[in-house]
C-alpha cells in the first residue's frame, strides 16, 4: 500500500516546482507528488496555469487524476476542463462516482457533455449518468450516487457475499447492504457484521433490519440534510415514488451542500448577492456587492433627511447629536443578533419547536433584560462623566426602546421572509441594519422631542 505523505505547500516548494515544470523535470514532479493526497495536489495545481497543471496530471495515475479534478474548486475546474478533449474527460469520468461525474458534466457546454458521454466505454456508468442528469441539482435525486450494494431478500448469506464482492468494485465506501424484494423495492438493510457472523445458508430475509430511514428523489437538499443530521446517518437510500431503490446519498455529499448553503447565507448576511470569490472579475465582484451598498446609501440618505427634521432641537441642545452613533450601533447589533438566532433555528426545524406566541414572549423578555442593563450602563456612565441628568435619562429611555423594537424586528423579519419563500438570511445583513438605524433614530428623536 502506498504511504500517504504529509504535504506542506511552501513558497520554496512552489518555486522549485515552477522550475521543474519549466524544464519538464518529470522525475522531480513524480517524486515530489508520490504519496501526496489528492486534495493537496488540487491545492497545488491552483498555483499554476492550465497547461502546466494538465502536464502534472498526465504524469499521475488515472484514478488519482480523477480524484484531483473532482477536488478542484468549481470555478477553477470549469476553466480547467476546457483543456481536455472528450476522450480524456471520459477516462476521468470512468473513475468517479456517478454523482460526482454528473456534477462535472453539468459544468460543460451541452455539446461537450454529449461528446463525453458518447466516449464512455462503461455502459453501466453511462446508464447511471443519464439517469442522474434528469434530476435538478438541489433535490435528493440530484445528490444521490447510483453506486451501492443491494441484495435480494431471498438470497442466502453466501449469495449475498458473492454479490458484495462483485458490486464492491464500483463502490468506494460500503456502509451497509440494502435489502430489496423482487421488484427492487427497499425492504431494509443488513450490516456487514451480521452477514459475516451469520450461517452461510441463512437467508437475508432472516437477518435484515426493516427500520431503515430513506428519502425520496423529489425531496429538497435541505430536507435531506435535516434527516441525515437528525438521525446521524453516514448514508441514506433514495427511493422513487413506488418505493424502488435508486441510489444513496453519502455524508460527504451532504457536507458539500452544507458548505455551499453556509457560504450563500454568509454572503447574504454580508450584503453580497451572488456566489463570488476573490479571483472573480472586477465586474462580477462589483455586481455582487453593489445592490445592498446602494440600499445602505439610500438608508443613510433617509437618515440624514430624518435628522434634518429635528434641526431646531439639535441647534438648541447640540449634545443630543453625540448619542446618535450609540443608538444606531446598538439597534443594528441587537437586530443582527436576534435575526441570526432565528435564521439558525429555521435551518434546524427540530430546534424551532416553540410556538410563535411563546417565542415572541421569550424574545420580549430577553429584550427587556438586555435593554435595562444597557440603559443603566449608559445612564451611569453619563452621570459619572458629568453629563446632564435629564439628557442622560432620555438617552437611556430611548436606548431601552430601541433594543425592544430591534429585537422584535430581528425576530419577525426572517420569519416573514421564510413564510414567503425568501432566504431568511437576508434579514441578518444590511436590510436589518438599515431598518434599525431608521427606527432607532425615530425613537431617539421622538423621545428627545417629547421629554426635552
Amino acid at each position: 500500500m502506498e504511504q500517504l505523505v504529509q504535504f506542506e505547500l511552501t513558497n520554496e516548494f512552489l518555486e522549485r516546482m515552477r522550475t521543474a515544470l519549466a524544464e519538464r523535470d518529470t522525475d522531480f514532479i513524480k517524486m515530489s507528488l508520490n504519496g501526496v493526497m489528492a486534495a493537496d495536489v488540487s491545492a497545488l495545481l491552483t498555483e499554476f496555469d492550465t497547461e502546466d497543471s494538465k502536464y502534472v496530471l498526465e504524469l499521475l495515475d488515472e484514478e488519482l487524476r480523477a480524484e484531483i479534478i473532482n477536488d478542484l474548486d468549481e470555478d477553477i475546474r470549469e476553466r480547467f476542463l476546457k483543456a481536455f478533449n472528450a476522450g480524456e474527460l471520459a477516462v476521468i469520468i470512468n473513475h468517479l462516482d456517478s454523482d460526482d461525474a454528473v456534477d462535472i458534466l453539468n459544468e460543460l457546454p451541452l455539446k461537450n457533455r454529449e461528446e463525453v458521454i458518447a466516449s464512455l466505454d462503461n455502459e453501466e456508468k453511462e446508464s447511471h449518468i443519464l439517469d442522474l442528469l434528469r434530476y435538478d441539482d438541489d433535490v435528493a435525486g440530484g445528490l444521490m450516487a447510483k453506486e451501492l450494494i443491494k441484495a435480494n431478500h431471498n438470497w442466502t448469506v453466501v449469495q449475498c457475499i458473492e454479490e458484495i464482492r462483485r458490486q464492491a468494485e464500483n463502490v468506494q465506501k460500503v456502509y451497509s447492504v440494502y435489502v430489496v424484494d423482487d421488484d427492487d423495492r427497499l425492504l431494509g438493510r443488513v450490516s456487514l457484521k451480521k452477514i459475516i457472523l451469520a450461517n452461510d445458508r441463512t437467508k437475508v430475509a432472516n437477518i435484515f433490519e426493516d427500520d431503515v430511514i430513506s428519502v425520496e428523489t423529489f425531496m429538497s437538499e435541505e430536507e435531506v440534510i435535516q434527516i441525515m443530521t437528525k438521525y446521524d446517518l453516514d448514508a441514506v437510500p433514495v427511493l422513487n415514488v413506488q418505493g424502488k431503490l435508486l441510489g444513496r446519498i453519502t455524508i460527504d455529499d451532504v457536507v458539500d451542500v452544507i458548505t455551499e448553503l453556509a457560504e450563500e447565507e454568509r454572503n447574504l448576511m454580508a450584503g453580497i448577492t451572488e456566489d463570488v470569490e476573490e479571483a472573480d472579475s472586477v465586474w462580477m465582484l462589483t455586481r455582487a456587492r453593489l445592490p445592498w451598498l446602494i440600499v445602505g446609501v439610500f438608508g443613510g440618505f433617509i437618515s440624514a433627511k430624518f435628522i434634518g427634521l429635528f434641526e431646531q432641537e439639535l441647534l438648541r441642545i447640540t449634545a443630543i447629536a453625540f448619542f446618535i452613533p450609540l443608538i444606531q450601533a446598538t439597534g443594528g447589533n441587537v437586530g443582527i443578533q436576534s435575526s441570526s438566532i432565528v435564521v439558525q433555528s429555521l435551518a434546524n426545524p427540530s430546534a424551532f419547536s416553540d410556538g410563535m406566541l411563546k417565542r415572541l414572549v421569550k424574545v420580549f423578555l430577553v429584550a427587556i433584560l438586555n435593554g435595562l442593563v444597557l440603559a443603566l450602563i449608559v445612564y451611569g456612565f453619563n452621570i459619572a462623566t458629568g453629563g446632564d441628568a435629564s439628557l442622560s435619562l432620555v438617552v437611556s429611555l430611548a436606548l431601552f426602546g430601541v433594543v425592544i423594537i430591534a429585537s422584535f424586528l430581528g425576530t419577525v423579519t426572517p420569519l416573514i421572509l421564510d413564510r414567503f419563500g425568501l432566504n431568511p438570511a437576508l434579514a441578518s445583513g444590511p436590510f436589518i441594519t438599515t431598518t434599525n438605524d431608521l427606527l432607532g433614530l425615530a425613537v431617539y428623536f421622538y423621545a428627545v422631542h417629547l421629554f426635552l
